[in-house]
């Protein structure tokens, strides 16, 4: 699945070479070590601002996340497929496409996906791809995992055949630059998806759960994602869905 020539040094933009080790850049000797079931593009320690808050809140809640999600899902939305359906059937996948989700978490939406793609995420917490590793070995299910900044996405141009994001971009450090990078590693006429919660969820919801609610501020706007999508995207899309919780925004990328 995963070849040398899809990835690129997020910093020096440098190809890189797959080794036993890792992915590493033959111009510096930076290796990216591949370790716990995936390539390692990030020290932990090195994050800032809204990025590390939000990955040290992820890595606290990483092994409930599925359990509480799936019990959440069933009193909602009467299961987790009535769910994920609402926004994953937005996608346009045939067999053998490379598909890419940014803020992967722990894989939740690939068994989901009905095509028999390439399955590639990327998330910045390591607690969330641990989770993700188990869980798609308990799948029986293939995937190239990363962890890394969606801002900085370790792929060379036009890479994907299908890039889509489901929840974390609201409290990206910079979700515009989010935005560009999954444009960047899609290939031209992919169309784009992005969900993520709406201000229903996050003040009805999240501000009252005991474990997590010291990450959101009350009264605090959501970003305006969709003003973030450029100009020159082609079939720009904004709905609700799931009750409102959630907004799914399409594009295609010309």
């Amino acid at each position: 699945m995963l070849k040398a020539e899809m990835l690129r040094d997020p910093g020096t933009f440098d190809r890189l070479e797959l080794t036993p080790a890792g992915a590493v850049n033959p111009v510096n000797g930076q290796c990216y070590p591949w370790e716990h079931g995936f390539y390692a593009f990030l020290n932990e320690a090195d994050t800032e601002g809204s990025n590390k808050k939000y990955l040290e809140m992820y890595n606290k809640i990483a092994r409930f996340y599925r359990l509480s999600n799936k019990a959440y899902f069933a009193l909602k939305f009467g299961g987790e497929r009535n769910y994920r359906r609402q926004f994953l059937s937005v996608l346009e996948l045939r067999d053998g496409d490379r598909v890419l989700e940014t803020s992967v978490g722990s894989a939740d939406n690939f068994p989901y996906i009905d095509a028999k793609a390439e399955f590639y995420g990327l998330d910045i917490s390591s607690g969330m791809l641990k989770q993700a590793v188990r869980n798609l070995r308990r799948w029986k299910l293939k995937a190239e995992l990363f962890q890394g900044q969606a801002e900085h996405l370790p792929f060379q141009d036009k890479m994907f055949d299908c890039v889509y994001h489901v929840g974390g971009i609201n409290y990206f450090s910079d979700p515009g630059r989010a935005v560009l990078e999954m444009i960047r590693v899609a290939k031209s006429g992919t169309r784009l998806m992005i969900a993520d919660e709406t201000e229903k969820l996050v003040k009805g919801t999240y501000v009252k759960v005991p474990v997590v609610k010291g990450y959101f501020e009350k009264g605090k706007d959501l970003p305006g994602i969709l003003g973030l999508v450029p100009e020159n995207m082609l079939e720009i899309e904004y709905r609700e869905v799931c009750k409102g919780m959630m907004y799914c925004i399409t594009f295609r990328k010309p």
